[in-house]
């Protein structure tokens, strides 16, 4: 049984590009949310070591 080549596809050949989507108004951004995840960390592990101290 033959089979005939096939062209190769390669994703994304047509132009298609991803896109994320826009936040809705008054969404804090991605960027934004990531420093907020950050801050809280070290609010965390401040936290920690203020109450070992304490106590």
């Amino acid at each position: 049984m033959t089979t005939s080549e096939l062209p190769r596809r390669n994703p994304g050949a047509r132009g298609r590009t991803y896109t994320p989507p826009e936040p809705q108004p008054g969404a804090p951004s991605r960027a934004l949310r990531v420093r907020a995840a950050s801050g809280r960390e070290k609010f965390m592990r401040r936290s920690e070591t203020r109450q070992e101290t304490e106590t």
